[in-house]
């Protein structure tokens, strides 16, 4: 049974009128050993993802889009995603609500699927071209409910958003003016826990496949530019 059919089945259980949260508190007592592959996580997920999407006031055709790539739903699960998209648009929950459920459902051990979620989540935002303060607020809360770092969140929006400040100790979570031998250490730690092949491993989409390649591009960009200001 998919993923996408337990949604449909918790879906239809659904009283006329009750809000997509009734469903995820509904599954809250369904643990599983890797939260990333339950019913529960996957439907925070995709409400987090609905509510970016008109964070800026409109939700547009490409975001809907960006969503589909992002989530890769399959032709012949559209119409449950959908549903699910739209209730929680409706939703009167607050994003911070699903962002909260999401972040209780891992540990500090588990930041590389945060960093995922919110990796995901810019890729929807600037779909349309364009950044909006709204979802910059949306974004940075969001980040600080996961538990993720200020340098964290500034590292991840610099990696999407045109023009923003870039700092290469930012992306390798170091403090500004780090010894060398630390920013070394830093570097090929964070390239052996966002390499393709890792996540491969875990069962991640291919499109979040995608993004650890392009995390994998920052992070080499930014050891290139603290090593080479040391050797200058």
């Amino acid at each position: 049974m998919s993923i996408w059919t337990r949604i449909a089945e918790a879906l239809s259980a659904l009283a006329q009128g009750e809000p997509l949260s009734v469903v995820f508190d509904k599954l809250q007592g369904k643990v599983d050993s890797r939260p990333e592959l339950t019913v529960g996580f996957t439907i925070a997920v995709i409400a987090l993802g609905a509510k970016i999407a008109k964070a800026d006031g409109q939700v547009t055709r490409d975001e809907v889009t960006a969503f589909r790539r992002v989530f890769t739903i399959d032709e012949a699960e559209t119409e449950n995603a959908a549903r699910v998209f739209n209730l929680a648009r409706q939703d009167v929950a607050g994003f911070d609500a699903y962002a909260r459920k999401i972040a209780a459902m891992f540990g500090t051990d588990h930041r590389d699927v945060l960093e995922d979620v919110m990796e995901g989540l810019f890729l929807i935002a600037l779909a349309d071209g364009s950044y909006h303060p709204g979802e910059d607020e949306f974004l940075r809360e969001v980040a600080r409910i996961f538990g993720l770092s200020d340098s964290c969140f500034r590292a991840l929006r610099a990696s999407y958003v045109e023009g923003a400040p870039r700092d290469p100790y930012d992306a390798l979570g170091i403090p500004p003016g780090a010894p060398l031998d630390e920013a070394r250490a830093a570097w090929k730690r964070a390239v052996r826990e966002h390499h393709p092949d890792r996540m491969l491993a875990r069962g991640v989409p291919e499109e979040a496949i995608k993004l650890a390649e392009r995390r994998l591009i920052a992070l080499n960009a930014a050891w290139e530019e603290i090593s080479a200001k040391e050797a200058a």
